[in-house]
């Protein structure tokens, strides 16, 4: 089979994805579910308000510290710190395959919690605590699921399947232990939401849940996905082509989230990874790599990969912003595609009449998918954390190798 034939499978799932931006636009889908949803999470979000103010009863400093520097823990500016240095000591498969894990549950929990646009436990009377900035736009977001729940069931369950799974010399002592560990820290995650006041308990619960059923989900496909990304066909025309649907698949909120920000921003990620693993897995991400604390790459060296690389890949951020802003903003004008944003580019003038029909022209050839597809701040955010995933392992790894580190 030829390198430019598409797999059954592979065009199977850009039609599903597809089908469901038609089919959502035609019969408004994302309110149904929502007229459905919505009211019965909010009762059970009220219901819940006592038992939240009798935990938060047990108001200490101490447990606003600790709950708080959890949360960090297991947040999304963490694992995007996180993930480049897993790359850089030599645990590639481990790091992609948690990368690719960390876009989907943003994409699946995010996308829940815009359909249902159910709200957070009222404060006043429950107290919110917000200790970061991260925090604070959090809690501009809808509440069920619990993003911090289903993240860490996904993440840590799948960390402790690859321990037993690459390391199995292990007695049942030791997996019985790294099991309590991984219950303990849901466990503590899921209080410490509910004691900061940013989730009723059926957040945390549907959180949990969901982020369950999605573990099951990856355990059973993330070897074919890896395979696909090491050594498939069409892999990254095939990854930008669901990359753009999944923009239009994403439900639109009662009211406007930072949560499509989010999911953009990994869509991104996801993007810049799998391309760049993909044209350079022989050199850089194999099997065979040396690991941080073998004699083949000790701690100095390690220090000195982190020392070369934070920087890089942050002056890579910078210019894909750059770039993205230009290019992106000169294609609109030339099509006559009208553009709006609020961060980086401003509004598309008024043009000739040429322009304008245009416009209306491409207007109508989109018509099913959501006005969103205007916003040129998705299309730079994308472009800039796809280039900055890019950099960790393509353009950094390059300069470890011209270093000898």
């Amino acid at each position: 089979m030829g390198r430019g034939v598409v797999t059954y499978w592979e065009a199977l799932i850009l039609s599903a994805i597809l089908g469901w931006v038609v089919a959502s636009s035609l019969f408004d889908l994302t309110r149904r579910v929502r007229a459905v949803t919505q009211p019965w999470v909010t009762r059970r979000v009220l219901a819940d308000t006592p038992s939240i103010l009798r935990l938060q009863r047990l108001h200490h400093w101490s447990l606003d510290n600790m709950f708080s520097v959890l949360s960090c823990v297991v947040s999304v500016p963490f694992y995007t710190g996180f993930l480049p240095i897993l790359f850089w000591s030599g645990h590639s498969k481990l790091a992609r395959q948690m990368t690719l894990l960390m876009a989907f549950c943003d994409y699946v929990g995010n996308s829940i919690k815009d359909m249902v646009s159910a709200p957070r436990p009222s404060s006043p009377p429950v107290r919110r605590v917000t200790a970061t900035k991260d925090e604070k736009e959090n809690a501009m977001e809808y509440g069920l699921p619990s993003s911090h729940c289903l993240n860490t069931v996904c993440l840590s369950g799948y960390l402790l399947h690859y321990v037993l799974i690459y390391y199995p010399q292990r007695d049942g002592i030791a997996v019985a232990t790294m099991l309590g560990l991984v219950f303990l820290l849901v466990m503590l995650i899921g209080v410490g939401r509910v004691y900061l006041g940013m989730h009723s308990l059926i957040d945390v619960m549907a959180g949990v849940g969901f982020g369950l059923v999605i573990l099951s989900f990856w355990l059973t496909v993330h070897g074919y996905v890896d395979e696909f990304i090491i050594s498939g066909q069409n892999v990254t025309s095939f990854w930008a082509s669901m990359s753009f649907l999944l923009f239009f698949a994403y439900p639109n909120p009662e009211f406007p989230t930072p949560s499509f920000d989010y999911h953009t921003a990994f869509n991104g990620v996801a993007f810049g990874i799998v391309s760049g693993i993909q044209q350079t897995y022989n050199l850089f991400h194999h099997d065979s790599v040396p690991r941080v604390f073998s004699h083949q790459l000790p701690l100095a060296v390690f220090l000195g990969r982190i020392l070369i690389g934070i920087p890089t890949i942050l002056i890579v951020k910078f210019c894909s912003k750059a770039i993205a802003k230009w290019l992106l903003h000169i294609l609109c004008n030339t099509l006559g595609i009208p553009i709006a944003s609020s961060c980086y580019a401003p509004t598309t003038p008024k043009g000739s009449d040429t322009e304008h029909k245009q416009s209306v022209y491409l207007q109508k050839l989109v018509a099913i998918f959501p006005q969103k597809a205007y916003d040129v701040d998705t299309g730079i955010r994308f472009l800039q954390y796809a280039g900055l995933a890019w950099s960790v392992v393509d353009l950094v790894p390059s300069l470890f190798s011209y270093l000898d580190l």
